[in-house]
């Protein structure tokens, strides 16, 4: 069952407030992941406390801290879009199920994930980091 919207509304705002468009069906997804061109950020938002604490907070930073940025920034939301969430992580493989997470494509590839594991337990900050890195490298 999803989550109430008046609870994620301001969780997705957050996202979308600095550029990404909530992808919200699985054709959606579909349609968005299949462009093949450019880099694409995709965020697998969610309602736990390490999303709001580190992810959108280390996402939001390195998007407004760096010069080269992914040209597309997306989100689906764990939880509530289930069909839009299970078709995203289909691009994800191999890695297994998990939100939230980062994941960083270049012209159709995955070439850089980051799971809730390497989320947890680190600072906005060290996402941040991460996230411009691998910005610097495929963007």
């Amino acid at each position: 069952m999803p989550y109430p919207e008046m609870l994620v509304a301001p969780m997705r705002q957050q996202l979308e407030t600095v550029g990404f468009t909530s992808l919200m069906n699985a054709t959606e997804v579909e349609n968005a992941m299949n462009s093949k061109q450019g880099t694409q950020l995709l965020v697998f938002n969610s309602v736990c406390g390490c999303a709001a604490g580190t992810c959108r907070p280390g996402v939001i930073d390195a998007i407004n801290t760096t010069v080269k940025k992914p040209s597309e920034l997306l989100t689906v939301f764990a939880g509530q879009e289930a069909d839009a969430v299970a078709r995203a992580r289909e691009f994800t493989l191999p890695y297994p199920p998990s939100s939230p997470a980062i994941a960083l494509f270049k012209d159709g590839n995955l070439v850089h994930f980051i799971e809730r594991h390497n989320i947890e337990g680190r600072s906005a900050e060290m996402i941040s980091q991460n996230l411009k890195a691998a910005f610097e490298e495929y963007c």
